[in-house]
Formats: structure tokens, sequence, C-alpha cells
């Protein structure tokens, strides 16, 4: 088979034989008669046709791939389309089948509806009867009373239907619960009505056993306290005959003390007035000697202050010169790149110092 014939049968790729042909390792037979076409020569690089037919060979590949490639994309794209396609007759399908099984249905799901209603009414019914006989320990004679009359009020018969047999032994079993429980609440009532009463019996004989301990104790009290008046006031004639002598001796003392406190006092005075006078003199001449280190100091201050602003403008005078130095350098350096690069010396120089200046946008010389 020739080149063109097999490029041929590629071109005639086409959509019905496209499912046999982009299969795994469908493909393969392309490739090795491509192979076989452009592997098979040997041009020589050395002439221009040589080099032209390389080429050649190199775009009859490109046209080849194009010529498969075309056709699988468009089969690929089919078949990505064809589940979309898939997906909504199904979609379809599935909601029409949904809606007529419901309609279908409707008649029994309505009596289902019904009939749901009606066993709940008697379950509610059946539960409720069953409550009323729970937590009764909590309850007072006249609650569980309630909750019988209640109970009472339910009437069976053939209204129950097919519950009328659960209801009536509920309703039994309720009762006998409320009327044992009835019967044990006022039962445990009488019991806690007569233990009250005998509190009250007993509360009002210690009430009496407590206020005889209190006349008793009080006319004991009386009799105390009139004993220790007598005695208080014999204590208290003695106390009084101690203290006034106790009151001229302490009176004797205070006048003696006074005349030694005096006397003390006095010879205190001329020694503070001595030590004063000695403290003031210190001090005068602790404050001369304080001034004169002051103002020495003040004096060192300012030569040190003068020696520091003599050598910071020094300092500063000498940094302005490493400055102007080292700016000076590398503005040489850029002269001289500038006249290395084709500009005139003087050219060169106006550069530099516009650029120094700031004056030409968006260039500076980093110093």
């Amino acid at each position: 088979m020739s080149a063109e014939q097999k490029l041929i049968a590629i071109e005639e790729i086409s959509e019905a034989n496209a499912p046999a042909i982009y299969v795994a390792g469908g493909l393969q037979q392309f490739i090795d008669l491509v192979k076989g076409e452009v592997l098979g020569e040997v041009p020589d690089l050395t002439t221009r046709k040589g080099r032209e037919r390389i080429a050649s060979l190199a775009a009859k590949v490109s046209k080849s791939k194009t010529a498969v490639e075309k056709p699988g994309r468009d089969y690929l794209r089919r078949l990505k389309e064809m589940p979309k396609v898939v997906e909504a007759e199904l979609r379809e399908f599935v909601t029409t089948m949904d809606n007529l099984r419901d309609e279908v249905r409707q008649p029994l799901t309505d009596w289902q509806t019904v009939e749901d209603a009606r066993v709940d009414r008697h379950n509610d019914a059946i539960a409720r009867m069953k409550e009323l006989a729970t937590d009764l320990g909590a309850l007072d004679a006249e609650q569980l009373e309630a909750r019988a009359t209640e109970l009472s009020q339910f009437a069976l018969g053939e209204a129950w239907e097919e519950f009328e047999a659960e209801a009536a032994r509920t309703k039994e079993a309720s009762m006998d619960a409320l009327v044992v429980a009835v019967a044990a609440r006022k039962k445990y009532d009488a019991e806690q009505a007569e233990l009250t009463r005998l509190r009250a019996e007993a509360e009002a004989r210690e009430q009496k056993e407590r206020e005889e301990r209190i006349a008793r104790e009080a006319e004991e009290r009386v009799r105390r306290e009139a004993e220790q008046k007598a005695q208080a006031e014999r204590e208290a004639a003695q106390r009084r005959e101690l203290e006034a002598k106790a009151a001229a001796e302490r009176r004797e003392l205070e006048l003696k003390l006074q005349a030694e406190q005096a006397e003390r006092a006095r010879a205190q005075a001329e020694a503070d007035r001595v030590a004063t006078e000695q403290r003031a003199e210190q001090e005068r001449q602790a404050a001369a000697r304080r001034a004169e280190e002051a103002a020495e100091q003040a004096r060192e201050d300012e030569r040190r202050r003068a020696d520091a602003a003599a050598a910071e403008i020094v300092r500063q005078q000498q940094q302005r010169e490493r400055d102007v130095a080292h700016r000076r350098s590398i503005n040489r350096a850029a002269l001289e790149a500038f006249i290395a690069g084709g500009m005139t010396e003087e050219c060169a120089k106006q550069a530099i110092t516009l650029i120094a200046e700031r004056k030409i946008p968006n260039i500076t010389i980093q110093y």
C-alpha cells in the first residue's frame, strides 16, 4: 500500500466505523503505518532537498495525527452527550411512573389516613386511662378523686370497635389502682392528722414545763441579784475609801513629779538651744561647701559640653568630607562609564549633574 493510500485510509475514518477504531489498541495500526512511512527514509541533512524532505515527513505526521484525532474528538463528544439524553429520558420516565403510582394508590392512602386517625384516637384514649393511674404517690386525696372522676367519664361500648375489650381492661385496672391509692392516701392523711394532734399535745406540755422552769429561774435570779447588789454596795464603800486615800497619795506624787519635770524641761531647753545653734552653724558650713562644689561641678559640666560640641562639629565636618569624597568617587565612576559608552566628557558631566539633582525622572544614583 502506497503512502497516499495509507493517508486516504486514515482520512476515511467516519462515524460508522468510529466504534470499531477508537477502542483500546485500535489506533496502533495507524501509528505503525505512519512510522513505516516516515522512519523508512534517511534524508541527507547536508542538502537543502534533504532538509525539506525531513520537514515534509514531519508535516505528514502532523496531518495524519489530525486526521485521526479530529474524528475521535467528534466521536468522544457524541459519547459524552449520550448520557445526558439517557438521563433526561429516564428522569421523565421515572417522574411519570411515580405520579401514576401515586394516582393509583391515592384511594388506599386516603383510607389509610382515616384508619390511622381512628386507631390513634382509640390508642390515645387508652393511653390517657393508663396515664391517670400512674405517678399516684405524689398526689393528695382530692387530686386522686379528680382522676377517678375523669376515668369514670370514659364510656365503654361499641364505639370502641375492636378496642372495646382492651379499653374495658385498662379502665378497670386504672380504676382499681385509683381506688387503692385513694384509700391509702386517706389512711395516710388520717395518720398524719393523729400525729399532728399528738405533736400539738406534746408541744403544749413542753410549753407548760418551759414556762414553769422560766418562772423558777426568774425567782432564783431575783434572789441572786438582791444578794449581789448588797455585796456590791459593801464593796463600793470599801473602794471609795481606798480610792480617796490613793487619790491623796497620787496628788502628792504628781506635785513632786511636776517639779522634777519642770527642772528637766529647763535643762533640756538649754541643751536644745545649744544643739540648735551648733546645727545651724554646721548647716551653714555645709551649705557653703555644697554651693562651692555645685559651682565647680557646673564649670566642669560646661567644659565637657563645650568639648563635646567641638568634637561633634569636627565629627560632622569629617562625615561631610567623607560623603563628598564618596559621592565624588561614585560620580567619577559614572562619568568614566558614560565616556566609555561613547559620550563626551561635557555631556557625561551634565548627565551626572542632572541625575544627582533628581531632574531626570525614575533615574537615581545610589551613593
